[in-house]
């Protein structure tokens, strides 16, 4: 299944590892470290011009990705349990 995360991007959801508030966790050394990383390596991708609520990594064909998004984490939350409630009907 998918995850819409704004604009025109989509994840699927089993490359998910996890969900963020970009607000709480950025007050963090080593998450602001990691960021910080992926940004130079050009792993991340900036979903929205709006402001940033939540960062989304993922992982595929032993490749991450950073999507900084402007939905609140747990919306996002919320659509995967709805998606994985619809997957298992």
């Amino acid at each position: 299944m998918y995850l819409h995360l704004g604009g025109d991007v989509i994840v699927r959801t089993e490359d998910i590892v996890g969900i963020f508030d970009l607000e709480n966790t950025t007050a963090g050394a080593n998450t602001r470290k990691f960021l910080a990383l992926a940004e130079k390596a050009g792993r991340v991708v900036n979903v929205t011009d709006e402001l940033p609520r939540s960062f989304i990594v993922t992982q595929s064909d032993g490749q991450s990705r950073v999507y900084i998004a402007q939905i609140s984490p747990a919306t996002l939350k919320k659509r995967v349990g709805f998606i994985q409630n619809i997957a298992n009907v």
